[in-house]
């Protein structure tokens, strides 16, 4: 079932409004979190278990406080191509839904399709188009046995995203609008790939978020996302020390911005 119920572990923990969860060069979020408490994903039952690790993804929950709301963050996520199922891949929405978040705040790493955006861009991502070859709601019958047809039109809420927008022209941040074209990985595209996703429409490039978003609308999350771009998709020399480098670099400003996004919520 895509609906989980509460881990053991995190039954104690106080109802958070927010849920985020931190891709590669997101992490410095962390360190603004008040009254924080750090459990290791493998010390929560029922948390999926790749087959391989990812460097630069924590693997820690943290609840606490971030400008007096409430949040449980998830630092590093699983991905499809670490051998787990989509459904699996969209664990972070689908314990948020159990643990009562009303938000689902998803940030990534992503490859720059569009030849106008550059290293170090934060784009607020508008719509997503799922090339992963999968869903995370394959299977599930609906909420209370319904049917799992779920509307995807605004899956990336335009309230948040005014909301952002704003909170970004007050920190001095410039956010780029754009489309979020997930696949499986965990190779990097092909120059015949990024041709094709620019022809798709698509603006930057990942291997994440796709089942999370899709898992979080499904259960009435609404959800708000951010890529940063770290590398030129198809770029000469590309590897991901230079994505977590890139990420380093601008981890500051993200925070600052995130924290502006929550303090308006």
């Amino acid at each position: 079932m895509l609906e989980i119920d509460v881990p053991a572990r995190l039954s104690g923990i106080s109802k958070p409004r927010v849920a985020l969860v931190l891709g590669s060069g997101f992490g410095g979020l962390s360190e603004a979190i008040e009254n924080s408490e750090s459990i290791p994903y493998a010390d929560i039952e029922g948390v999926p278990q790749p087959q391989s690790g990812v460097a630069g993804h924590a693997g820690v929950l943290i609840v606490g406080d971030v400008a007096g709301v409430p949040v449980v963050v998830f630092s590093g996520r699983v991905h499809g191509y670490q051998g787990v199922s989509s459904r699996d891949a969209a664990y972070p929405a689908r314990l948020a839904s159990a643990l009562g978040c009303e938000v689902l705040v998803v940030t990534n790493a992503a490859g720059g399709v569009n030849p106008d955006l550059v290293v170090g861009d934060v784009v607020l991502i508008s719509d997503q188009i799922n090339l992963t070859g999968g869903s995370p709601l394959v299977g599930w019958p609906g909420p209370a046995g319904g049917v799992p047809f779920v509307p995807m039109r605004d899956a990336y809420d335009p309230e948040l995203r005014t909301l952002a927008l704003e909170a970004a022209a007050d920190q001095g941040v410039t956010l780029k609008g754009g489309v979020y074209a997930g696949l499986l990985g965990p190779a990097f595209e092909t120059p015949a790939e990024v041709r094709y996703l620019r022809a798709v429409g698509a603006d930057v490039v990942g291997m994440s978020t796709v089942p999370e978003v899709i898992a979080a609308r499904a259960l009435g999350l609404r959800v708000l996302g951010f890529s940063l771009v770290t590398n030129a998709a198809a770029g000469e020399g590309l590897s991901h020390i230079e994505v977590l480098e890139a990420g380093e670099r601008a981890r500051e400003s993200l925070a600052e911005l995130l924290v502006a996004i929550l303090h308006g919520l």
